[in-house]
């Protein structure tokens, strides 16, 4: 990246002629040699030529540093598009009065988003990864510097590339036929409009909050009802193939949310009776992870209630000997102890009520 003084060496883009100022300002939007040829109705080669005499003219070093320049000298305004562009006169929807949400965003699987129904192309996996932040962090303005962190890491970017992404997804995200965006500026950096988007990870914790009501009522019943539309929510692994630290911390936060609802659902499913059910979540979930030691607890509990001690005992074999091989550990203190309770018959230390014998978990 060029320092302050070479920046301020370097030739301002006045020194450029119209057509290559236009060109200079489709280069920072990030629009390829292709979509400028298209916008300025000029052949593909003469983009490139203008491009290669603007490198030469404001001494940069190649197409990223062009897209910075671009900002730097304010020929494009991050999430205004350019300012060689006319500005329409339209009011623009003022934040937080968006008339219901514009936008679903998905989450739980790999990154997906709607505009009425209408499925969005979201670029490359790097913006979508800036998209998928600013969706977890819904509400809170994340700067430029925050974005980088949580997409790259320490893998820098050869250059700034933040206020382009943000400027491409503004327009992917547009409001109907407004100007407006579900982007917006906020203080020193990028947020989601309030009200204007659904994001399904907000509507999954509302359905948890509704979930512990519903077990702290005693009404299995209803919590079983919520935990279903909270597991339907999911499409996959969370934010399947999206790089960056956040969204690797944020597929093992959001997968462990995951397990934990299977594992509340099957708890009151056990408590109603719907034995069959309970372990036909469970055998799915333990064969999708089977190193998780309380999700073969409670597949063995589950078992054992229905009558079918050989078989909880199978899974306990078939769980100590995965960790044994792939992690080189013993079984733990709640996975030893179920083992040992089925063994002795130990239905009050399983949670069966000893009044009902196997009928209901206490």
């Amino acid at each position: 990246m060029p320092t302050t003084a070479t920046t301020a060496r370097r030739p301002a883009a006045t020194a450029l002629g119209q057509r290559e100022r236009q060109v200079l300002s489709a280069v920072g939007c990030g629009l390829r040699d292709d979509e400028i040829a298209d916008a300025l109705a000029i052949p593909e080669d003469a983009v490139a030529e203008l491009l290669a005499r603007i490198l030469v003219t404001l001494r940069l070093r190649d197409r990223a540093a062009a897209i910075v320049h671009a900002f730097d000298c304010g020929l494009v305004v991050p999430g205004r598009g350019t300012r060689t562009q006319p500005v329409s006169t339209a009011p623009r929807p003022a934040a937080g009065r968006v008339t219901g949400p514009a936008v679903r965003i998905s989450l739980l699987g790999p990154l997906r988003a709607w505009h009425d129904g209408r499925p969005l192309n979201l670029g490359h996996p790097r913006q979508q990864a800036v998209l998928a932040t600013l969706a977890l962090c819904a509400g809170r303005s994340l700067s430029r510097q925050e974005l980088l962190d949580d997409v790259w890491g320490t893998e820098a970017p050869v250059a700034n590339v933040v206020p382009v992404y943000v400027y491409r997804l503004r327009k992917t995200l547009r409001i109907g036929d407004s100007p407006g965006s579900v982007i917006e500026h906020a203080g020193h950096g990028y947020r989601l409009v309030p009200g204007a988007v659904d994001v399904d990870v907000a509507r999954m914790e509302e359905l948890l909050v509704g979930i512990g009501t519903a077990e702290r009522a005693g009404e299995p019943a209803e919590a079983v009802r919520l935990c279903t539309q909270a597991l339907d929510l999911f499409r996959g692994e969370p934010l399947a193939g999206l790089p960056g630290p956040l969204a690797e911390l944020e597929r093992l936060r959001l997968t462990r949310r995951r397990i934990a609802v299977v594992q509340r659902k099957v708890e009151c499913q056990l408590r109603l009776g719907r034995d069959a059910e309970a372990i036909s979540e469970l055998f799915a979930l333990s064969a999708a992870h089977p190193l998780d030691e309380p999700v073969a607890a409670l597949l063995m509990r589950a078992l054992y209630r229905d009558g079918r001690q050989a078989d909880a005992l199978t899974v306990f074999d078939r769980a100590r000997r995965g960790l044994a091989e792939e992690l080189g550990v013993s079984p733990g203190r709640t996975l030893r102890r179920t083992h040992e309770m089925i063994l002795r018959g130990d239905e009050i230390g399983l949670g069966l009520t000893p009044s009902a014998g196997r009928t209901a978990f206490a």
